[in-house]
This record gives structure tokens, C-alpha cells and sequence, in this order.
């Protein structure tokens, strides 16, 4: 288009030049002249032609473009309803936040075990119990606060400190668990939702084909598509929260075997030191 304003402009510079020429010039020079502005006018119209033509391939080459893949996910998402795609992306942004929640709160208590069974150790030798006491409370994670508990639980005994530290490791395990059956039932939900929107889609296909009294493609073609698409929606949306959650899972039991292992080591500590 900027191509056809400017060869316009100019045209008409042209014309307004050679008019000018026509009235100066003498009687004879008319018809030369008169040539001449054809000739630019028949130069000028060709190259609007070709600008235009050029446009119009521009746009038709813009608009032969593919969508790029998120363009054609809400173009599925908007074709397969609004009633059970809604349900099914409720699912999704809930089993998300509490993933993101579940793996968040996993990766802080994560802890050094080692450098805080040698911390301890350190400081039952040079303190007591109460500079180990201490230590445990500086340091974050279920596995320093079930040594805190087993630490405070060591004037009644070995016994009694392990009871506690057994009591308090359960007490933990259920803290690092928290919200994941949540996770799980999304998992379960999004494919079942898809399922029974497939099903209900090809009942109303179905009805289409009653209503109409004859076996059309293109009655049922629309509805079955619809159906398929909340199927496919369902499994994607179980497919990514199935990842997260083995990834929970499997911080889960990390966490777990480590603070077993730290609390047989820390019992170890306290009969040395009661000896």
C-alpha cells in the first residue's frame, strides 16, 4: 500500500508538471506533450497494478501462515465447550498449585544429614545436650526436628528417646505428605471427565441423527468432535500431573529414608554419650 501512495504522489507530480509544461509551451508542443502524460499514466496505472498484485500476495502468503501450537491448543480448548473443558483446566491450575506448593515446601526441608549428625555430635561433646539442643533448632527440616525431640527426650532414657524420635518421624512423614492424595484424585478426575464428555457428545450426535431421520456425516461429524476433543484434553491434563506427582513421591520417600538413617545414627550418638 505505501507503494501505491507514493507512485500516486508521484503520478500526480507528473501531471501537475506537465500541465503546467502545456500551458507555457507553444500550441505545437501540446500534442508532444499530451503523448508524454499518457505515456506516464498508462507507466503509472501498470506499476499500481503490480503493487497491488504484490499486496494482495503478501496477504494471501500472510494468511497461508500455520498457527503456532498454542494458537491451536485454544482453538481445541474453545471447540470442545465450555462445561467440561472448564472442568477439566480446574482441575489442571489445582493440581499445578498444589505441585508447585508440595515441591516447594520438599526442597526446603531437605537437609544435610551428615553435616548435621556431625554438627550434633560436635556439640553434644563440647556443650552437652543443650548446645545440641541448640543446633536443631538453627537448623530447618523435619529430620533436625526430629532430633530436637529425641535430644529433649534424653533425660528419660535411650527408650524414650527413640519412642520419640519414632512418634515425631510419623508426625513428619504426615507434614511431607500433605495435599498429594489431592494430586492423585486430579489424576483421576481430568481423564473421567474427558470420558463422560466423549459419551455425552455422542449421545447428542446421536440424537441428531434420529432427529434428521438419515445417516449424514455431517450431522454427527461436529459433535463427534467435540466429544474426542474433551477425551484428549483429560488425558493431557492427567498426563502432566502424573509427572509432578511421581516426582513428589519420589522426594517424598528421599526425605524419608534420610531422616530413618539420621535417627538411628542419632540414637547411636546418645548411648555413646551416655556411656
Amino acid at each position: 500500500m505505501k507503494r501505491l501512495f507514493s507512485i500516486l504522489a508521484i503520478t500526480g507530480l507528473m501531471t501537475f508538471g506537465n500541465i503546467q509544461a502545456q500551458e507555457s509551451t507553444a500550441a505545437d508542443t501540446t500534442a508532444t506533450a499530451t503523448e508524454m502524460v499518457e505515456e506516464t499514466t498508462a507507466d503509472t496505472v501498470a506499476a499500481a497494478d503490480t503493487a497491488t498484485e504484490e499486496g494482495v500476495e503478501e496477504v494471501v502468503t500472510t494468511t497461508d501462515e500455520e498457527p503456532t501450537f498454542t494458537q491451536k491448543m485454544k482453538q481445541r480448548f474453545i471447540e470442545g465447550g465450555p462445561g467440561f473443558m472448564g472442568i477439566v483446566l480446574i482441575c489442571l491450575i489445582l493440581g499445578l498449585a498444589i505441585a508447585i506448593e508440595r515441591i516447594i515446601y520438599l526442597n526446603l526441608s531437605t537437609t544435610n544429614s551428615k553435616k548435621l549428625i556431625s554438627d550434633v555430635e560436635d556439640a553434644l561433646k563440647s556443650g552437652g545436650v543443650e548446645a545440641a539442643k541448640e543446633v536443631c533448632r538453627n537448623t530447618s527440616g523435619p529430620v533436625a526436628s526430629i532430633f530436637y525431640q529425641g535430644l529433649d527426650r534424653h533425660s528419660h532414657g535411650i527408650e524414650s528417646a527413640e519412642k520419640a524420635v519414632v512418634a515425631y518421624g510419623g508426625v513428619q512423614m504426615g507434614q511431607l505428605e500433605k495435599n498429594v492424595s489431592w494430586i492423585s484424585l486430579f489424576i483421576a478426575l481430568a481423564p473421567m471427565l474427558g470420558f463422560m464428555g466423549t459419551v455425552i457428545g455422542m449421545i447428542e450426535a446421536f440424537d441428531q441423527i434420529q432427529s434428521a431421520g438419515s445417516m449424514e456425516p455431517s450431522l454427527v461429524a461436529g459433535g463427534i468432535k467435540v466429544a474426542l476433543l474433551t477425551t484428549v484434553f483429560g488425558l493431557i491434563v492427567a498426563i502432566i500431573l502424573q509427572v509432578f506427582y511421581n516426582y513428589i513421591i519420589a522426594k517424598i520417600d528421599s526425605i524419608v529414608n534420610d531422616m530413618e538413617d539420621a535417627s538411628i545414627s542419632l540414637i547411636d550418638i546418645l548411648s555413646d554419650y551416655r556411656k
